[in-house]
This record gives C-alpha cells, sequence and structure tokens, in this order.
C-alpha cells in the first residue's frame, strides 16, 4: 500500500494530512505554505501527531458523509477500540466564514479500555528545530523561535508532555492552535466546533451540481479541491505538499504549495461545473489581483498565495524526503521562467466573469483594459522561444502549446469585446488571433505523420496538444485534431495512462504517467466519439485513487501506485470534469431507459 494513502482535512487557512495510522504527517503552519509543524511524510526526526496503541491494531478510517471530517477506528488486539475524530473547524459566524488555523481531536472510547500514548512532535524551520513543550494547567505550548502554538484539552498535560500512557475510558477532546487561551471547557469547546463544522460541510455538499453517474467520485474531489483553496486572498495551490517524487530516485521533487496561472482555467471551469461560485469567485478575484498588479501586463508562471512573499527556490536539509528520496525543496525556481501560455490561461479564466450573470461583481471596461495589457504580450511573445507548460529547465523552443494560449488570449478578448460593443478593439484582437493561428497551422504540423508537435519545426509529441479543441482551436471532428490524438495514444499511452512526454528532459526520461494528462485523453477520446473508450479509462483512474479519494500528480502505469505531490488539484479538476462529461444525464437515467 503507498505512503501516500494519506486523508486530508483542512478549513480553508490551513490543511492536514493524515496517515492510515490516524498521524498527522504534513501540516503546514499558519497557512497552507507555511512552515510544518508536521512533516513525518517527508522524513526527519519527529514531526508527527499520533495516538498509538500498545498492542497490535486494525485502522479503519471514514469521511463523515460529505464533510472533511474524518473518523478513525482503532481496534487493539485484547478488542479494545477507540474512535478519532479530526478536523479543521469551519463555520458561519458573524456574518463571516469562521476558518481559524487550528486542528482539533476527539478521542472516544467504543469498547473497553484501550491502552495508548499521545504523542504530539511539533517542529519548526523544516524540522531543523524541536519546539519546545512548556506545560501550564490545561494546556500545553510548543515554543519555537518563529513560532509558538498552544495543545488545549481535557487529558492530562504532563502524560502527553511526557509521553507516558494512558487508559481511554472517557472522550478526551484536544484543540491545536495559536497561543491563547480558549475561552471555555475543551469538551464543549470540541462538542461546538464539532457541530459547527459538520453543518457547514453537509451545507456546502448539498448545493453542488453533481452528475448522476460517479457522485461519490466528484463529490469528495470536490471538497478536496475546496481544501486546497487559501481563502484569504482566493489562491488554489496545486497541491498542499512538496517535494513528493514524480517516480522513485528521480529528482523530480518539487514545491508545489503555489498558484499555478496555467491551472487557472481549469480550475474555474471545475468550479463552475459544481455550481461552487463562492469558491470560484475568491479565486478570479486573486487572478485580477495579479493582473491588476503588473503595470506592463507581464505575468510570472507561479505565485505564493500570498502575492510578494518570497518564491525563491532552497532546500531543507533537516528532512530527508519521501521515503528517503530527498531533496525537499522549499520555493520554487520555475518562478522566473518564461512560460507564455499563462497569458491565455489568465484571460480564459477571467472571460467567465463577463458572460455568468450569477456573479455580484461582473466583468466592466476596467478589467477589459487590464486583461488587454496581458493580450498584449500574447501578440507579442506568441513565437517568441519559453520553457513551456512542463517548465523544462535546460531548454527553451517555440512551443506549440504556449502559441496556442497566447492564441486564446487574443481569441478571447474578441469576443469579450463583442459582449462590451467594443467593434474595434474586437477587430483588433481578431486579427492578432489570426496571426498566430497561422504561424500554428503552418509551422506545428507535421504532414507526414498527420499530427501537430510540440514545438514549431520539432518531431516530438506532448499530451498538452490534446487541448486544442478542449480550447476551441480545432474542431472535434477536424482530420488535424483526431491524428493527433492518435498519434499522441500512440507514442505516449501506456496502459491506460498517458506520459506527457517521451523525450528525455533534464532529469532523463519521464518514468511515471501525468495523471492529469490521461484526463486530458479521456476527455479527447469523448470529443472525438471514442465514449466507451473514454469511460473506461476514467474508472481505472477512479481505481487508482488512495482509500480516502484522493489522486495524486503521477501514476506508476504498472503497478498503479501514487507518485508526486497530493492532493494534486489539477487530478481532482479532471475527476470532476470528466467525470460530469461522461456521466449519463439524470433525463437519460430516469426516463430514457423506460
Amino acid at each position: 500500500m503507498s505512503d501516500l494513502d494519506v486523508a486530508v482535512i483542512g478549513n480553508g487557512t490551513i490543511a492536514s494530512l493524515i496517515d492510515r495510522d490516524g498521524r498527522h504527517v504534513w501540516t503546514c503552519w499558519p497557512r497552507l505554505d507555511g512552515d510544518p509543524v508536521f512533516h513525518a511524510l517527508l522524513g526527519g526526526e519527529g514531526g508527527y501527531w499520533a495516538i498509538e496503541p500498545h498492542y497490535p491494531a486494525t485502522v479503519r478510517r471514514r469521511y463523515l458523509g460529505n464533510t472533511a471530517i474524518l473518523e478513525t477506528e482503532i481496534e487493539d488486539e485484547t478488542g479494545a477500540a477507540i474512535r478519532i475524530t479530526d478536523f479543521a473547524p469551519r463555520s458561519h459566524r458573524f456574518g463571516r466564514i469562521f476558518r481559524p488555523a487550528m486542528l482539533v481531536r476527539r478521542i472516544e472510547p467504543i469498547r473497553g479500555r484501550l491502552r495508548a500514548t499521545v504523542r504530539l512532535r511539533a517542529n519548526g524551520r523544516y524540522g531543523a528545530e524541536t519546539l519546545r513543550k512548556v506545560p501550564t494547567s490545561n494546556s500545553l505550548r510548543f515554543v519555537g523561535e518563529d513560532q509558538t502554538i498552544r495543545l488545549t484539552t481535557d487529558m492530562s498535560v504532563a502524560c502527553i508532555a511526557e509521553e507516558l500512557p494512558i487508559l481511554v475510558h472517557a472522550p478526551i477532546h484536544m484543540l491545536l492552535g495559536p497561543d491563547e487561551s480558549v475561552p471555555a471547557a475543551p469538551s464543549q469547546m470540541v462538542n461546538e466546533l464539532l457541530e459547527e463544522t459538520l453543518f457547514y460541510w453537509e451545507e456546502w455538499s448539498r448545493y453542488l451540481s453533481i452528475p448522476f453517474e460517479y457522485q461519490e467520485v466528484v463529490l469528495r474531489a470536490a471538497i478536496t479541491l475546496k481544501l486546497c483553496a487559501f481563502e484569504e486572498t482566493g489562491a488554489v495551490v496545486a497541491a498542499l505538499t512538496t517535494s513528493i517524487p514524480e517516480a522513485p530516485g528521480s529528482q523530480r521533487n518539487w514545491d508545489y504549495r503555489f498558484c499555478w496561472l496555467r491551472d487557472t482555467y481549469f480550475t474555474v471551469h471545475a468550479l463552475n461545473r459544481l455550481g461552487a461560485t463562492r469558491t470560484m469567485e475568491d479565486h478570479l478575484r486573486y487572478i485580477t489581483t495579479i493582473v491588476a498588479l503588473s503595470e506592463d501586463g507581464t505575468l510570472l508562471p507561479l505565485y505564493p498565495v500570498l502575492p510578494g512573499t518570497d518564491p525563491d527556490e532552497r532546500t531543507a536539509p533537516a528532512l530527508t524526503g519521501y521515503l528517503g528520496m530527498g531533496p525537499v525543496r522549499i520555493g520554487n525556481a520555475a518562478w522566473f521562467q518564461r512560460q507564455h501560455d499563462v497569458y491565455g490561461s489568465v484571460v480564459m479564466a477571467a472571460a467567465q466573469m463577463f458572460y455568468d450573470h450569477r456573479l455580484p461583481r461582473r466583468g466592466d471596461i476596467e478589467l477589459f483594459r487590464l486583461l488587454e495589457r496581458l493580450g498584449e504580450q500574447a501578440a507579442r511573445l506568441a513565437l517568441e522561444p519559453d520553457a513551456g507548460i512542463w517548465e523544462y529547465r535546460g531548454r527553451e523552443r517555440v512551443h506549440t502549446h504556449s502559441a496556442l494560449m497566447c492564441w486564446v488570449a487574443c481569441s478571447r478578448l474578441a469576443k469579450i469585446a463583442g459582449v462590451l460593443e467594443l467593434t474595434e478593439r474586437g477587430d483588433y484582437w481578431r486579427m492578432h488571433a489570426a496571426s498566430i493561428r497561422r504561424a500554428i497551422l503552418e509551422q506545428a504540423w507535421d504532414p507526414e505523420r498527420r499530427t501537430f508537435v510540440e514545438s514549431f519545426g520539432g518531431k516530438d509529441l506532448d499530451a498538452a496538444l490534446l487541448l486544442m479543441h478542449e480550447v476551441g482551436f480545432l474542431a472535434a471532428d477536424d482530420p488535424r485534431f483526431i491524428g493527433t490524438v492518435e498519434a499522441i495514444e500512440k507514442e505516449l499511452r501506456r496502459g491506460n495512462h498517458m506520459f506527457r512526454y517521451a523525450a528525455a528532459d533534464d532529469f532523463g526520461a519521464p518514468e511515471n504517467a501525468f495523471t492529469v494528462c490521461t484526463f486530458w485523453f479521456v476527455d479527447a477520446l469523448a470529443a472525438i466519439g471514442r465514449r466507451d473508450e473514454a469511460r473506461q479509462i476514467y474508472e481505472e483512474l477512479i481505481s487508482c485513487r488512495n482509500s480516502m479519494g484522493i489522486l495524486s500528480e503521477d501514476v506508476d502505469p504498472a503497478t498503479r501506485e501514487l507518485w508526486g505531490n497530493v492532493p494534486q488539484t489539477y487530478s481532482m479538476v479532471g475527476l470532476i470534469v470528466s467525470g460530469m462529461r461522461l456521466s449519463k444525464t439524470w433525463e437519460e437515467a430516469f426516463w430514457r431507459d423506460s
């Protein structure tokens, strides 16, 4: 079983990964991209929060309905059993969302008196500092140079501080949060927060738009996607972790706790399909803020959840890495690369604001003028070399996908100009779009193989070409698109999984399939009429989820083992969008078979 068989809890401020033994093993503090107080997933000394039974035990886990509340049952060989309830508080209070940087645990006896030890070993500075334990009468403070957190509990503080065994004969309540006093009894606080959090998630989930088929898959993916959002700014991180390798020993260890602008359209599209408009609005607010802060329209490939904070790449020497496979990276050097596809991604995402009548703040002439800055950059850079969507660190080319997305920027601006009745601006952007389109058709098409290629004048293929229909560049029945899908299938398909490319890069040849590319392939097959095959592959991807319904970035096609950062936003979006496209409609299910 994969070490990535983790559950995730969170509330839009923090998130925590809990392993199959009920241990918190990855928790960044005090926000999604913060210093991990628990980091056992990536090695190092300590860095976890566990309730360890003294006798061999079996463990069962489940989410409480359609929520981000996790229940873990531990039964030891004597028959004694406990239930652990884990969550991060989230509710409506005083006209806004209450989502503190806090983790809550409730431990209840089910049968007998289970003997266990609570071990809370919190660290700082990416494992280099052990937070000092300072007991008080009803709490245990964990003090570090950069931050201090406090555990408030009705359990013996001394037993936690000294890691002494206990018998669980009555409920235990624990709140881990800021270094502040809790204003009520721990049992009262925990039970009230649990009731409020349960109500919040049940209400949020019940109003989602979901397909008739794959309901459980889409609901869990939707909740997980929401847990990857940092609501204070509206950013959505690519994943909650850093440095889980894409393949064993590959050194492809990257920090994904950032917002990649190329993800924005897919994220907005998924949230729109779900009807999760508030999260979508928050993300659009984050995007438009970034656009407004760029005076000339130049965009970086990725941004921190708090724009302006440091994204520079460095390593954490105190952490040995996932399964000992370092390095553990903090920050991501891709932030200063030239990646021209970002302009189309942002314009395409922001276009939602000009069409969606549900949004209280619609797109207007002011936003259009800001987006035109991006269009000017796209028109200027469309045929210039860049690092591309796959962020090659050792070379630059005129990548077809980057040119395609620059075309998208100009094409969508022309459409937005039509909505705003700006005829001259519409003609201007159509002219630029037509010019870029001609270049792609002439310089990225391989007439001998009847396929588009990954860069102008090149021979290699990459899975991003599967998006040519998705973004409206080619019709699904265009022989050029069908030929491209078939060529990519022949070269990049491994069983029911797709590689992003096959050619060697800075780190050698790729070893594992890139899960979002498989979803792109599923959507492309459905578009060209191979719907049954698309469903078969989609259901294979469903079976690759871990036991908690979560996908990471990569899959080993041979073993189906998960690799790469987790939960991967792109992968959760794929589960949502592809599931909705492939499902029977509610009308088909209820009426057309009768």
